[in-house]
Parts: C-alpha cells; sequence; structure tokens
C-alpha cells in the first residue's frame, strides 16, 4: 500500500491516471501531450505508476501502451475508506431512526 499511497500523492501521476482512466491503451507520445514537462519525466512518473501496480503495460510491435489497472485503487479504497464511511453511514442511519422515532413519540 506504501507504494500506492506513494505514488497517487503527485499531482502528475493522479492526471496521468484521469487520463488513462478516460482513455486506455496510450502510449507515452500520447500521453505527453499538454503536459509541460519532458518526455522523460513522464517517463519516469509512469514508472512510479508501474511500480506501484497502478498502470499495467503491453507492448504492440514497437510501440508500448499504458493502460489503468483500478485493482490496486479498489484495494485501497476497501482497506482504507470504505471502513470509515461505513461507520458514518450507521451513525447516519442510527440519528435518522431517533428522531424518526421521537417525532413518531410526539404525535
Amino acid at each position: 500500500m506504501d507504494k500506492i499511497f506513494k505514488a497517487m500523492a503527485d499531482r502528475t501521476r493522479r492526471r496521468l491516471l484521469d487520463r488513462l482512466f478516460e482513455n486506455p491503451a496510450q502510449t507515452l507520445a500520447e500521453l505527453c501531450q499538454g503536459l509541460a514537462m519532458s518526455r522523460q519525466s513522464v517517463s519516469k512518473h509512469l514508472g512510479v505508476l508501474e511500480k506501484a501496480g497502478l498502470v499495467v503495460t503491453e507492448w504492440r510491435g514497437r510501440e508500448k501502451f499504458h493502460f489503468l489497472n483500478p485493482m490496486p485503487i479498489a484495494e485501497l479504497s476497501d482497506r482504507w475508506i470504505d471502513k470509515y464511511s461505513k461507520a458514518r453511514t450507521k451513525a447516519i442511519i442510527t440519528l435518522k431512526r431517533a428522531l424518526e422515532e421521537k417525532t413518531h413519540d410526539q404525535e
């Protein structure tokens, strides 16, 4: 999980992930378009994303295509986000029921 958090801590890497989500199977040249950085910098960011398992690649002839791998993000969500939101949801449901009971008792 540490590699995933580190990879996602950088705005440029999050932007690359968003671009791969919107348009899968992009080459390095395509991913460089619209970014104010060198090809080597983008390649380095992609390397961090690959090591974290967030990006997978496939060679097609001489071209290397990059794809978003959503599994690590889903695992991160399951482990670190969902468990906290479930507690909040349960608290809201409990509060709602208590308010409904109070309203019903006052009628």
